[in-house]
């Protein structure tokens, strides 16, 4: 078993969509838009199969949540190594995405860093 795919809803379709292709090398579909429904969105894939669907649709309610909060808080990219784990995030705080923590080696031996992405998205960046 495994998952297949994680969505997010997201303000900004087209910004999200480069954000991943930009940084993390996914490769999107074409846009689906159901104009019945006011509903967009992309699937975007990684090089391991993995897949992300971002999407928009009109009247979705926005919510301000603690960084810290009950339900999905991050998801975690693996990257191949340290040297890119940092390499990645300095170029997203070059940018102007806040690093939330690390580069580091955590308690249970993961070398990551998490970072505030798009939309506020929490990414760990992981070996």
């Amino acid at each position: 078993m495994k998952i297949e795919h994680v969505a997010i809803y997201v303000k900004d379709l087209e910004g999200a969509c480069h954000f991943f292709e930009t940084y993390f090398q996914a490769r999107s579909n074409t846009l689906y838009h159901n104009q019945k429904k006011a509903f967009k969105s992309y699937f975007l894939s990684f090089d391991d199969g993995a897949r992300l669907e971002i999407m928009s649709k009109e009247g979705i309610a926005e919510q301000e949540l603690p960084k810290e909060h009950l339900g999905l808080i991050h998801f975690a990219i693996s990257v191949g190594s340290k040297e890119k784990v940092d390499e990645l995030t300095s170029r997203l705080q070059a940018d102007g995405y806040p690093v939330l923590s690390g580069p580091r080696i955590t308690g249970d031996g993961y070398y990551e860093s998490c970072v505030l992405g798009i939309e506020d998205c929490q990414i760990e960046i992981t070996v």
